[in-house]
Order: C-alpha cells, then sequence, then structure tokens
C-alpha cells in the first residue's frame, strides 16, 4: 500500500508560529549565597490559550559553564504533608550535579555545603519550591540535598549528571546538631536509613 507523503510548506519570513510562543520563554538564572548553586526561574509565554515555558536548555546551561548532560532523570512521590527524605549526596567518583524542581505541591528544599575550603562549608540553606513557582534547584557536586514536603501527595523531579551508585550513596543526618537545620514541621514520615546517618565528623582544626 503506498504512503502519501505530506508536502513541507514554505514558511514565509517574519511570519509568526502559531504552535508555541516566539518570546519569553528564557530560563533566568539567579545566584544564591553558595558559589555554583543557582535558582533557576522560568519565565513563561502567555497567551489565551495558556502558557508556554522552557525548562530546560543546554546552551543557556552551558553559557554559564553549568554542567548540561543529565544521564538520569528521577520522580519522587510523597504522600504525606510532613515527610523528609535527605540529606544525601553521592561519593566520588560518582558525584553528582542535581536539578531539582516540584512538579506537583509543594516543598522546603535544603541543601548543606559539604565541600572542604569552601567559604560556606556546613553551612545549609533553603529553598522553597513549588508547582506554583515552578523553579528549580541547580545542585553541584559536594552538597548533601534533602527536602521536606509542605502538601500532601507532593511530587519532585530530579535531573542527575551521574548514574545512581548505590556503593557511593552516602548522607547527613536531618538533625545532625552539626548543622542545625530548622525545619518547618516535625517530621511524620522517614526512612529508616534518613533517621540514622552517624554524626557528621567535627572538622581538623
Amino acid at each position: 500500500m503506498a504512503i502519501m507523503q505530506q508536502k513541507k510548506v514554505p514558511t514565509q519570513r517574519g511570519a509568526r508560529s502559531t504552535g508555541r510562543p516566539s518570546a519569553g520563554t528564557a530560563l533566568s538564572f539567579h545566584p544564591t549565597g553558595f558559589q555554583g548553586v543557582w535558582l533557576i526561574k522560568p519565565t513563561p509565554a502567555r497567551d489565551p490559550r495558556g502558557f508556554f515555558m522552557r525548562t530546560f536548555c543546554v546552551r543557556e546551561f552551558a553559557d554559564r559553564g553549568l554542567v548540561s548532560e543529565f544521564v538520569q532523570h528521577s520522580t519522587s512521590h510523597s504522600a504525606l504533608r510532613g515527610t523528609l527524605r535527605g540529606m544525601h549526596f553521592q561519593r566520588p567518583p560518582h558525584a553528582e550535579v542535581k536539578v531539582v524542581t516540584c512538579l506537583k505541591g509543594a516543598i522546603w528544599d535544603v541543601i548543606i555545603d559539604l565541600r572542604p575550603g569552601s567559604p560556606t562549608f556546613l553551612r545549609w540553606e533553603c529553598f522553597p519550591l513549588s508547582l506554583e513557582n515552578r523553579h528549580q534547584l541547580y545542585i553541584p557536586e559536594g552538597f548533601a540535598h534533602g527536602f521536606q514536603t509542605l502538601m500532601a501527595d507532593s511530587e519532585v523531579g530530579y535531573l542527575m549528571s551521574a548514574f545512581y551508585a548505590p556503593e557511593a550513596a552516602g548522607g547527613v543526618r536531618y538533625d545532625d546538631p552539626a548543622f542545625g537545620i530548622a525545619w518547618p514541621l516535625t517530621p511524620v514520615s522517614m526512612s529508616e536509613k534518613d533517621k540514622t546517618w552517624p554524626d557528621f565528623p567535627k572538622p581538623r582544626e
């Protein structure tokens, strides 16, 4: 049976596409108090149909010297408000860059700088991520990461630059006094592993 081929219709110069917006979709990169950590905000192009927005661009990441190759994309779902996951990292040679975004609900996203020699070593910071604000957090190697859900049925998306390596998986405890993280809610659901990470070793004088 013959297959009919659709002819390409020439596009006139200056013609505006009716499929997706041509402007207002670039990502907006905002520096944080940590070297190498960026808060990324979308700029939706809106019209009567709704909106179109860019969520990732290799060129925009590369222009800022950021990692732009992510070998694994994952999603987590947390049923209960107050669920706490973290604080996780992967040891070299499997250290990873993460880009984290909230796909549903809202989370209180937390990072800890574990890079010896960094001016912010052992400092933590939180970033509210939600479906409403659609912000993303770019987290370089050398950070522990975790979050607490602020709404039930929250979902979180992760882009990761390295494959998951169980033998390299590490973590620090959410209530370790070495960091003093002030979580917004009393945790209602955690894994046993996250509850029992050992105390972080004190830095040598």
